[in-house]
């Protein structure tokens, strides 16, 4: 079991069950058992007397997605208090970088999708899967410096926030400001209640966090706001100690289950019979907007800002470090599959598209970040050995 579980924790793993997943979802959607796959996602459960009534899709994106950005909220407030971005310094040339990895997609996508039926997905392509990217790096890096996973690690963490603010602002719908205070209120019950773990009864107050974090995510759903804000807005607030031993207890779960789970229902998704010439240009704007904009935008971004910041020493990373990081960034998976389900929510045939397109530029950006970044870590690893 621990050896199960310490395999999820790996960084290559866990990227290849999720590929496995939207590859199975994308196949079970084209064959006969299309149907009673489709039944089961569709197929709704309610929660007496709430007014909470889902479909199964429904419940894993909003439910147990939020569950999954709980574990990334923990780490992205590691990050910003103890970690890589805990300095305007160090947080300085990623976010740069993190900026161009964001307009750039942003501008492929409306160039080539600009029109009215479809501009509303241009956040799909801003997104980086952090567990991907960094999958990859473990599989095919060998040898890069340090450096290069720092960068990547804050610059990916960085369009999480990115990506969760776009959730949180786009795709609110009718606010309801009491249900949203109230979730507000349990979030710092949620917190004061997790600075109290140290003192006696612990399972009775992990008991009381766990009702209080069910009720602050029902009402983030029923404020009109994304269920899975609610786990940022509990991740934030989780006390330092608790939060690294909740991640390390739930991170098995999410990478294991979660994930896989949530790719597979948002992969499955019927491939169009239509001609190349016939399909949306959402499609052909995420699928070149990802890797394309991606590459361009945090190795032209990037570029300035380690030269900027690097006061007259050489930079710490060179170009075609950037080209890999933007190779990496170019990644989009988990949370820009989301964003192609909140984006086109109103338009089945569309979003379908748009999924596609975040797949098939995915795969892009994965296979052209194999092949550079084993290229870059043989590099780094002859120079090593030449100077040693």
């Amino acid at each position: 079991m621990s050896d199960s579980r310490n395999l999820l924790r790996s960084q290559q793993f866990p990227a290849v069950l999720l590929l496995a997943a939207a590859a199975l979802g994308l196949l079970l959607a084209n064959l006969p058992t299309h149907a009673p796959v489709a039944a089961v996602l569709e197929s709704h459960i309610a929660i007496p007397g709430t007014g909470i009534d889902l479909s199964v899709a429904h419940w894993i994106s909003d439910g147990l997605l939020a569950i999954f950005f709980f574990v990334v909220a923990m780490e992205l407030q590691y990050e910003l208090t103890r970690g890589e971005l805990n300095s305007f310094r160090k947080a300085l040339q990623p976010a740069i970088a993190a900026a161009g990895g964001v307009l750039v997609p942003i501008i492929v996508y409306l160039l080539i999708a600009g029109g009215e039926a479809t501009a509303s997905g241009w956040p799909i392509p801003t997104a980086t899967d952090i567990a991907f990217a960094l999958g990859v790096l473990a599989v095919f890096g060998k040898g890069l410096p340090a450096a290069v996973r720092v960068f990547l690690l804050a610059l990916a963490i960085l369009d999480d926030i990115i990506g969760i603010v776009f959730i949180a602002v786009l795709f609110a719908h009718d606010l309801n400001w009491l249900h949203l205070l109230l979730a507000v209120v349990g979030v710092v019950v949620f917190g004061f209640l997790s600075r109290m773990l140290p003192e006696r009864n612990t399972g009775f107050i992990v008991a009381a966090m766990i009702v209080v974090g069910i009720l602050v995510w029902l009402f983030v759903l029923l404020s009109g706001i994304h269920a899975t804000i609610a786990g940022v807005m509990l991740g934030l607030a989780i006390a330092q100690s608790p939060s690294m031993r909740a991640r390390y207890a739930l991170e098995p779960w999410v990478n294991g289950g979660i994930l896989p789970i949530f790719a597979f229902v948002a992969a499955f998704v019927v491939i169009p019979a239509v001609s190349p010439a016939e399909l949306s240009p959402a499609f052909f704007g995420i699928a070149l907007a990802l890797p394309v904009g991606k590459i361009i935008g945090i190795t032209v971004f990037g570029w300035i800002a380690v030269r900027v910041g690097s006061h007259g020493q050489p930079p710490a990373l060179t170009i075609t470090d950037l080209v890999a990081a933007g190779t990496l960034g170019g990644i989009g998976f988990t949370v820009s599959l989301l964003l192609a389900n909140l984006a086109f929510a109103d338009d089945a045939a569309t979003r379908d598209q748009a999924i596609l397109g975040v797949l098939v530029g995915s795969l892009i950006a994965l296979a052209l970040s194999g092949i550079i970044v084993s290229s870059r870590a043989a590099w780094h690893r002859r120079v090593t050995a030449a100077s040693s």
